[in-house]
Protein backbone atom coordinates (compact mmCIF):
# COMPACT_ATOMS: atom_id res chain seq x y z
CA UNK A 1 0.00 0.00 0.00
CA UNK A 2 1.39 3.13 -0.70
CA UNK A 3 2.35 5.87 1.66
CA UNK A 4 0.15 8.83 3.10
CA UNK A 5 1.69 11.75 1.64
CA UNK A 6 2.10 14.54 4.07
CA UNK A 7 2.43 18.07 3.33
CA UNK A 8 4.24 20.46 6.44
CA UNK A 9 3.40 24.32 6.88
CA UNK A 10 6.24 25.57 8.97
CA UNK A 11 9.08 24.59 9.50
CA UNK A 12 9.84 26.12 13.49
CA UNK A 13 9.95 24.82 16.67
CA UNK A 14 7.29 22.55 16.49
CA UNK A 15 7.20 21.85 12.80
CA UNK A 16 10.92 20.76 12.84
CA UNK A 17 9.94 18.16 15.51
CA UNK A 18 7.16 17.01 13.97
CA UNK A 19 9.50 16.32 11.05
CA UNK A 20 11.36 14.60 12.94
CA UNK A 21 10.05 12.24 14.84
CA UNK A 22 8.09 11.30 11.69
CA UNK A 23 11.65 10.47 10.41
CA UNK A 24 12.97 9.01 13.33
CA UNK A 25 9.85 6.91 14.16
CA UNK A 26 8.95 6.13 11.02
CA UNK A 27 8.94 2.26 11.64
CA UNK A 28 7.00 2.23 15.22
CA UNK A 29 4.19 4.86 13.43
CA UNK A 30 3.77 3.12 10.00
CA UNK A 31 3.17 -0.21 12.62
CA UNK A 32 0.67 1.90 14.51
CA UNK A 33 -1.18 3.48 11.70
CA UNK A 34 -1.01 0.35 9.16
CA UNK A 35 0.72 2.98 6.65
CA UNK A 36 3.31 4.17 6.35
CA UNK A 37 3.28 8.36 6.93
CA UNK A 38 5.78 10.50 4.43
CA UNK A 39 6.37 13.94 4.46
CA UNK A 40 6.41 14.80 1.07
CA UNK A 41 5.79 18.94 0.01
CA UNK A 42 6.86 21.27 3.35
CA UNK A 43 6.49 25.12 3.55
CA UNK A 44 8.58 27.37 5.81
CA UNK A 45 10.07 31.24 4.93
CA UNK A 46 12.94 30.48 7.26
CA UNK A 47 14.18 26.66 8.51
CA UNK A 48 17.85 25.80 9.77
CA UNK A 49 18.43 22.73 7.92
CA UNK A 50 21.09 21.46 10.50
CA UNK A 51 17.93 20.93 13.28
CA UNK A 52 16.13 18.25 10.87
CA UNK A 53 16.83 14.90 9.90
CA UNK A 54 17.28 14.07 6.42
CA UNK A 55 15.78 16.12 3.88
CA UNK A 56 16.03 13.56 0.97
CA UNK A 57 12.67 13.77 -1.30
CA UNK A 58 11.30 16.39 0.24
CA UNK A 59 10.26 19.45 -1.84
CA UNK A 60 10.88 22.75 0.19
CA UNK A 61 8.96 25.44 -0.39
CA UNK A 62 8.34 29.34 0.76
CA UNK A 63 4.80 28.84 -0.81
CA UNK A 64 2.19 27.75 1.77
CA UNK A 65 -0.60 27.47 -0.81
CA UNK A 66 1.60 25.11 -3.24
CA UNK A 67 1.40 22.44 -0.27
CA UNK A 68 -2.09 22.95 -0.08
CA UNK A 69 -2.82 23.07 -3.49
CA UNK A 70 -1.01 19.93 -4.57
CA UNK A 71 -2.38 17.24 -5.41
CA UNK A 72 -0.12 14.38 -4.35
CA UNK A 73 -0.63 15.82 -0.38
CA UNK A 74 -3.65 13.67 1.41
CA UNK A 75 -2.95 15.56 5.11
CA UNK A 76 -1.95 19.13 5.21
CA UNK A 77 0.17 20.49 8.74
CA UNK A 78 -0.66 23.23 9.49
CA UNK A 79 1.79 24.59 11.82
CA UNK A 80 2.61 28.63 11.32
CA UNK A 81 0.33 29.97 13.66
CA UNK A 82 -2.19 32.72 14.00
CA UNK A 83 -5.74 33.51 12.48
CA UNK A 84 -4.15 34.58 8.39
CA UNK A 85 -3.07 33.35 6.48
CA UNK A 86 -3.62 29.97 8.84
CA UNK A 87 -7.47 29.95 8.20
CA UNK A 88 -7.29 30.71 4.26
CA UNK A 89 -4.81 27.68 4.13
CA UNK A 90 -7.43 25.39 5.87
CA UNK A 91 -10.29 26.50 4.05
CA UNK A 92 -8.14 25.72 0.80
CA UNK A 93 -6.49 22.38 1.91
CA UNK A 94 -10.25 21.76 2.76
CA UNK A 95 -11.96 22.61 -0.27
CA UNK A 96 -9.19 20.51 -1.69
CA UNK A 97 -10.43 17.26 -0.15
CA UNK A 98 -7.03 17.14 2.08
CA UNK A 99 -7.56 16.00 5.76
CA UNK A 100 -5.94 18.67 8.49
CA UNK A 101 -4.42 18.49 11.55
CA UNK A 102 -3.12 21.52 13.19
CA UNK A 103 -1.88 22.93 16.37
CA UNK A 104 -3.36 26.18 16.10
CA UNK A 105 -5.53 26.64 18.94
CA UNK A 106 -5.94 30.66 17.86
CA UNK A 107 -7.30 29.47 14.75
CA UNK A 108 -9.55 26.87 16.39
CA UNK A 109 -11.06 28.90 19.33
CA UNK A 110 -11.86 32.04 16.67
CA UNK A 111 -12.72 29.59 13.25
CA UNK A 112 -13.00 26.52 14.43
CA UNK A 113 -17.35 26.32 14.14
CA UNK A 114 -16.36 27.41 10.16
CA UNK A 115 -14.06 25.15 9.70
CA UNK A 116 -15.81 22.02 11.29
CA UNK A 117 -18.69 22.95 8.83
CA UNK A 118 -16.53 23.17 5.96
CA UNK A 119 -14.61 19.69 6.59
CA UNK A 120 -17.91 18.30 7.23
CA UNK A 121 -19.60 19.76 3.77
CA UNK A 122 -16.58 18.02 1.81
CA UNK A 123 -16.16 14.47 3.87
CA UNK A 124 -12.72 15.51 5.15
CA UNK A 125 -11.16 16.14 8.88
CA UNK A 126 -9.63 18.18 11.24
CA UNK A 127 -7.42 17.26 13.98
CA UNK A 128 -6.43 19.66 16.48
CA UNK A 129 -4.75 17.79 19.71
CA UNK A 130 -1.81 20.00 19.55
CA UNK A 131 -3.65 22.68 19.85
CA UNK A 132 -4.40 22.47 23.64
CA UNK A 133 -1.69 21.31 26.49
CA UNK A 134 0.93 20.29 23.63
CA UNK A 135 1.56 16.82 24.62
CA UNK A 136 -1.38 16.00 26.67
CA UNK A 137 -3.68 14.22 25.11
CA UNK A 138 -6.45 16.06 26.70
CA UNK A 139 -8.93 16.14 23.63
CA UNK A 140 -9.20 12.85 22.78
CA UNK A 141 -9.71 12.04 26.88
CA UNK A 142 -12.60 14.28 26.86
CA UNK A 143 -13.84 13.53 23.59
CA UNK A 144 -13.46 9.51 23.37
CA UNK A 145 -12.00 8.27 26.93
CA UNK A 146 -14.44 9.91 28.98
CA UNK A 147 -17.94 10.24 26.33
CA UNK A 148 -19.80 8.03 28.88
CA UNK A 149 -19.83 11.11 31.15
CA UNK A 150 -22.00 14.21 31.95
CA UNK A 151 -18.88 16.53 32.34
CA UNK A 152 -19.05 18.49 35.47
CA UNK A 153 -16.41 21.09 34.67
CA UNK A 154 -12.95 21.45 33.81
CA UNK A 155 -10.08 23.31 35.53
CA UNK A 156 -6.67 24.03 33.96
CA UNK A 157 -3.13 24.97 34.18
CA UNK A 158 -3.05 25.27 30.50
CA UNK A 159 -0.08 27.87 30.12
CA UNK A 160 2.74 26.73 30.85
CA UNK A 161 4.59 30.91 30.82
CA UNK A 162 1.94 32.25 33.38
CA UNK A 163 2.66 29.01 35.76
CA UNK A 164 6.33 28.83 36.03
CA UNK A 165 6.06 33.22 36.85
CA UNK A 166 3.68 32.02 39.86
CA UNK A 167 6.04 29.36 40.73
CA UNK A 168 9.04 31.58 40.58
CA UNK A 169 7.30 34.02 42.92
CA UNK A 170 5.83 31.26 45.50
CA UNK A 171 9.25 29.55 45.78
CA UNK A 172 11.43 32.21 46.02
CA UNK A 173 9.46 35.83 46.75
CA UNK A 174 10.34 37.16 43.56
CA UNK A 175 8.36 40.72 41.82
CA UNK A 176 6.17 39.83 38.82
CA UNK A 177 8.53 41.83 36.57
CA UNK A 178 11.21 40.36 37.69
CA UNK A 179 9.98 36.60 36.60
CA UNK A 180 8.74 37.80 33.76
CA UNK A 181 11.81 39.57 32.04
CA UNK A 182 13.44 35.86 33.28
CA UNK A 183 10.82 33.82 31.51
CA UNK A 184 11.42 36.23 28.50
CA UNK A 185 15.26 35.50 28.68
CA UNK A 186 14.88 31.64 28.60
CA UNK A 187 12.63 32.08 25.71
CA UNK A 188 9.04 30.84 27.79
CA UNK A 189 7.67 34.33 27.11
CA UNK A 190 7.38 36.20 24.09
CA UNK A 191 8.76 39.84 23.80
CA UNK A 192 5.22 40.66 23.61
CA UNK A 193 3.88 38.42 26.78
CA UNK A 194 0.65 39.56 26.68
CA UNK A 195 -0.97 36.35 24.59
CA UNK A 196 0.62 34.17 27.73
CA UNK A 197 0.23 36.50 31.04
CA UNK A 198 -3.18 38.09 30.57
CA UNK A 199 -4.65 34.59 29.26
CA UNK A 200 -6.11 35.72 25.77
CA UNK A 201 -3.53 32.15 25.18
CA UNK A 202 -5.19 30.33 28.24
CA UNK A 203 -8.65 31.60 26.52
CA UNK A 204 -8.26 30.17 23.18
CA UNK A 205 -7.24 26.71 24.67
CA UNK A 206 -10.39 26.58 27.48
CA UNK A 207 -12.89 27.53 24.36
CA UNK A 208 -12.13 24.44 22.81
CA UNK A 209 -12.09 22.37 26.05
CA UNK A 210 -15.71 23.84 26.65
CA UNK A 211 -16.38 22.97 23.40
CA UNK A 212 -15.95 19.23 23.72
CA UNK A 213 -16.41 19.04 27.02
CA UNK A 214 -20.27 20.07 27.01
CA UNK A 215 -21.28 20.40 23.67
CA UNK A 216 -21.45 23.91 22.27
CA UNK A 217 -20.33 25.85 19.68
CA UNK A 218 -16.66 27.72 20.10
CA UNK A 219 -17.36 30.89 21.47
CA UNK A 220 -13.83 32.83 22.26
CA UNK A 221 -15.61 36.03 22.31
CA UNK A 222 -17.79 35.35 25.28
CA UNK A 223 -14.83 33.95 27.57
CA UNK A 224 -13.56 36.18 30.50
CA UNK A 225 -10.05 36.83 30.30
CA UNK A 226 -7.93 38.06 33.21
CA UNK A 227 -4.13 38.04 33.64
CA UNK A 228 -1.69 37.63 36.58
CA UNK A 229 0.58 40.92 36.21
CA UNK A 230 -1.14 42.40 38.99
CA UNK A 231 -0.35 39.50 41.70
CA UNK A 232 2.13 40.93 44.25
CA UNK A 233 4.37 38.35 45.83
CA UNK A 234 2.55 39.64 48.64
CA UNK A 235 -0.38 37.86 47.58
CA UNK A 236 1.32 34.59 46.99
CA UNK A 237 2.39 34.90 50.19
CA UNK A 238 -0.75 35.45 52.36
CA UNK A 239 -2.45 32.79 50.07
CA UNK A 240 0.55 30.44 51.40
CA UNK A 241 -0.56 31.42 55.26
CA UNK A 242 -4.41 30.33 54.44
CA UNK A 243 -3.25 27.11 52.93
CA UNK A 244 -3.85 28.11 49.21
CA UNK A 245 -1.85 28.43 46.28
CA UNK A 246 -2.14 30.71 43.52
CA UNK A 247 -2.58 29.85 40.17
CA UNK A 248 -3.68 30.88 36.35
CA UNK A 249 -6.34 28.59 35.76
CA UNK A 250 -8.90 28.43 33.30
CA UNK A 251 -12.13 26.82 34.13
CA UNK A 252 -15.19 25.79 32.97
CA UNK A 253 -18.34 24.76 34.59
CA UNK A 254 -21.80 23.67 33.21
CA UNK A 255 -24.72 24.92 35.38
CA UNK A 256 -28.38 24.72 35.03
CA UNK A 257 -28.06 28.81 33.73
CA UNK A 258 -25.67 28.11 31.11
CA UNK A 259 -21.94 27.64 30.47
CA UNK A 260 -19.14 29.60 33.04
CA UNK A 261 -16.18 30.00 30.36
CA UNK A 262 -12.96 32.24 32.58
CA UNK A 263 -9.85 32.82 32.79
CA UNK A 264 -8.06 34.07 35.93
CA UNK A 265 -5.63 33.91 39.16
CA UNK A 266 -7.11 31.70 41.50
CA UNK A 267 -6.71 30.54 44.77
CA UNK A 268 -6.80 26.29 45.19
CA UNK A 269 -6.54 23.99 48.41
CA UNK A 270 -2.61 23.66 48.44
CA UNK A 271 -3.20 19.40 49.16
CA UNK A 272 -5.05 19.90 45.70
CA UNK A 273 -2.73 17.62 43.09
CA UNK A 274 -2.97 20.26 40.41
CA UNK A 275 -1.95 23.12 43.06
CA UNK A 276 1.70 21.65 42.90
CA UNK A 277 2.16 21.54 39.20
CA UNK A 278 4.73 24.23 39.11
CA UNK A 279 7.14 25.54 36.36
CA UNK A 280 5.94 25.62 32.95
CA UNK A 281 4.20 22.42 32.94
CA UNK A 282 0.73 22.05 32.24
CA UNK A 283 -2.49 20.05 34.25
CA UNK A 284 -5.95 19.86 33.31
CA UNK A 285 -8.62 18.20 36.22
CA UNK A 286 -11.49 17.11 34.65
CA UNK A 287 -14.93 16.43 36.59
CA UNK A 288 -17.10 13.82 35.57
CA UNK A 289 -20.11 12.17 37.07
CA UNK A 290 -19.37 8.74 36.52
CA UNK A 291 -15.50 8.63 37.01
CA UNK A 292 -15.16 11.05 39.27
CA UNK A 293 -12.11 13.61 39.22
CA UNK A 294 -9.09 12.85 36.68
CA UNK A 295 -6.08 14.65 36.25
CA UNK A 296 -3.72 14.97 33.15
CA UNK A 297 -0.48 16.30 33.26
CA UNK A 298 2.79 17.14 31.21
CA UNK A 299 4.42 19.53 28.95
CA UNK A 300 2.22 21.87 27.37
CA UNK A 301 4.96 23.35 24.63
CA UNK A 302 8.12 22.35 23.28
CA UNK A 303 9.35 20.64 19.97
CA UNK A 304 8.51 17.24 20.58
CA UNK A 305 6.16 17.04 22.88
CA UNK A 306 4.06 18.92 20.20
CA UNK A 307 5.12 16.62 17.64
CA UNK A 308 3.57 13.84 19.84
CA UNK A 309 0.43 15.71 19.79
CA UNK A 310 0.56 16.35 16.42
CA UNK A 311 1.85 13.03 15.17
CA UNK A 312 -0.67 10.82 17.04
CA UNK A 313 -3.43 13.62 15.27
CA UNK A 314 -1.95 12.40 11.91
CA UNK A 315 -2.14 8.61 12.87
CA UNK A 316 -5.45 8.58 13.67
CA UNK A 317 -6.13 10.55 10.37
CA UNK A 318 -4.37 8.07 8.53
CA UNK A 319 -6.58 5.08 10.30
CA UNK A 320 -9.75 6.52 9.48
CA UNK A 321 -8.85 7.35 5.93
CA UNK A 322 -11.36 4.79 4.61
CA UNK A 323 -14.35 4.90 7.16
CA UNK A 324 -17.46 5.97 6.31
CA UNK A 325 -17.29 10.12 7.34
CA UNK A 326 -20.71 9.58 9.52
CA UNK A 327 -18.97 6.81 11.38
CA UNK A 328 -15.95 9.29 12.50
CA UNK A 329 -15.51 10.82 15.85
CA UNK A 330 -17.28 14.32 15.50
CA UNK A 331 -14.79 17.71 15.75
CA UNK A 332 -16.22 18.75 18.93
CA UNK A 333 -17.41 15.72 20.49
CA UNK A 334 -21.64 15.70 20.17
CA UNK A 335 -22.85 15.08 17.03
CA UNK A 336 -23.08 18.49 14.69
CA UNK A 337 -27.02 18.04 15.12
CA UNK A 338 -26.59 17.14 18.95
CA UNK A 339 -24.75 20.84 20.02
CA UNK A 340 -26.41 22.74 22.83
CA UNK A 341 -27.56 25.95 22.69
CA UNK A 342 -26.99 26.70 26.39
CA UNK A 343 -25.62 29.97 26.71
CA UNK A 344 -22.68 30.85 28.33
CA UNK A 345 -22.85 33.19 31.49
CA UNK A 346 -21.55 36.52 31.43
CA UNK A 347 -19.25 36.69 34.73
CA UNK A 348 -21.60 38.80 36.96
CA UNK A 349 -23.64 35.62 36.96
CA UNK A 350 -20.46 33.35 37.96
CA UNK A 351 -20.79 32.40 41.70
CA UNK A 352 -17.08 31.51 43.47
CA UNK A 353 -15.27 32.30 46.75
CA UNK A 354 -13.09 35.22 47.43
CA UNK A 355 -9.84 36.51 48.70
CA UNK A 356 -9.54 40.28 48.97
CA UNK A 357 -6.69 42.57 50.14
CA UNK A 358 -7.15 45.91 51.20
CA UNK A 359 -4.95 48.82 52.44
CA UNK A 360 -6.56 50.20 55.49
CA UNK A 361 -5.65 52.70 57.75
CA UNK A 362 -4.97 51.60 61.15
CA UNK A 363 -7.91 52.99 63.38
CA UNK A 364 -10.82 51.26 65.39
CA UNK A 365 -14.19 50.45 63.43
CA UNK A 366 -12.78 49.87 59.84
CA UNK A 367 -12.79 46.26 60.05
CA UNK A 368 -16.24 46.67 61.30
CA UNK A 369 -17.32 48.71 58.61
CA UNK A 370 -16.00 46.58 56.00
CA UNK A 371 -17.89 43.69 57.44
CA UNK A 372 -21.02 45.50 57.56
CA UNK A 373 -20.60 45.68 53.89
CA UNK A 374 -19.92 42.58 53.35
CA UNK A 375 -22.75 41.23 55.73
CA UNK A 376 -25.63 43.74 53.91
CA UNK A 377 -24.60 41.91 50.38
CA UNK A 378 -25.59 38.82 52.03
CA UNK A 379 -21.19 37.75 51.51
CA UNK A 380 -20.17 35.36 54.70
CA UNK A 381 -16.39 35.86 55.84
CA UNK A 382 -14.26 32.63 56.15
CA UNK A 383 -11.49 33.84 57.54
CA UNK A 384 -9.69 36.90 58.03
CA UNK A 385 -5.95 37.90 58.80
CA UNK A 386 -5.20 42.08 59.57
CA UNK A 387 -0.92 41.85 59.83
CA UNK A 388 0.83 44.12 62.25
CA UNK A 389 1.71 47.62 60.39
CA UNK A 390 5.17 48.47 58.86
CA UNK A 391 7.48 50.35 60.86
CA UNK A 392 5.93 54.38 60.52
CA UNK A 393 3.13 53.30 58.18
CA UNK A 394 -0.30 54.62 58.87
CA UNK A 395 -2.51 51.94 57.05
CA UNK A 396 -2.17 47.94 57.72
CA UNK A 397 -3.26 44.92 55.13
CA UNK A 398 -6.00 43.49 55.76
CA UNK A 399 -7.32 40.09 54.29
CA UNK A 400 -10.28 38.08 53.57
CA UNK A 401 -11.36 35.14 52.45
CA UNK A 402 -15.36 34.62 51.79
CA UNK A 403 -17.61 32.25 51.22
CA UNK A 404 -19.00 32.07 47.74
CA UNK A 405 -21.28 34.23 46.77
CA UNK A 406 -22.38 36.08 42.93
CA UNK A 407 -19.72 38.13 41.33
CA UNK A 408 -22.51 40.65 40.26
CA UNK A 409 -22.57 40.97 44.59
CA UNK A 410 -19.23 41.08 44.96
CA UNK A 411 -18.80 43.87 42.49
CA UNK A 412 -20.71 45.88 44.38
CA UNK A 413 -19.63 45.77 48.28
CA UNK A 414 -16.07 45.82 46.74
CA UNK A 415 -17.29 49.43 45.37
CA UNK A 416 -18.84 50.45 48.61
CA UNK A 417 -15.53 49.04 50.70
CA UNK A 418 -13.45 51.15 47.62
CA UNK A 419 -15.46 54.57 48.92
CA UNK A 420 -14.49 54.58 52.69
CA UNK A 421 -12.58 56.99 53.93
CA UNK A 422 -10.23 54.38 55.94
CA UNK A 423 -9.91 52.42 52.77
CA UNK A 424 -6.97 53.50 50.52
CA UNK A 425 -5.97 52.35 47.12
CA UNK A 426 -8.23 49.76 45.42
CA UNK A 427 -8.95 46.43 46.91
CA UNK A 428 -7.24 43.49 45.33
CA UNK A 429 -9.48 40.84 43.97
CA UNK A 430 -8.59 36.81 43.58
CA UNK A 431 -11.20 34.29 43.33
CA UNK A 432 -10.77 31.28 45.00
CA UNK A 433 -11.85 27.65 44.01
CA UNK A 434 -11.97 24.58 46.24
CA UNK A 435 -12.11 22.02 42.66
CA UNK A 436 -14.05 19.71 44.64
CA UNK A 437 -18.08 18.45 43.44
Amino acid sequence: MNPVKVGLLGLGTVGGGTFNVLRRNASEITRRAGRGIQVAHAAAREYDPATLESTDGVKITDDAFAVVNDPDIDIVVELIGGYEPARELVLTAIANGKHVVTANKALIALHGNEIFQAASDKGVMVAFEAAVAGGIPIIKAIREGLSANHIEWVAGIINGTGNFILTEMRDKGRDFADVLAEAQALGYAEADPTFDVEGVDAAHKLTILASIAFGVPLQFDKAYTEGISRITREDVSYAEQFGYRIKHLGITRKTGKGIELRVHPTLIPEKRLIANVDGVMNAVLVQGDAVGPTLYYGAGAGAEPTASAVVADIVDVVRALTSDPENRVPHLAFQPDAMSDLPILPMDEVETAYYLRMQAIDEPGVLADVTRILGDASISIEAILQKEPAPGASDVPVILLTQRTREAQMNMAIEKIEALDAITGKVTRIRLEELGR
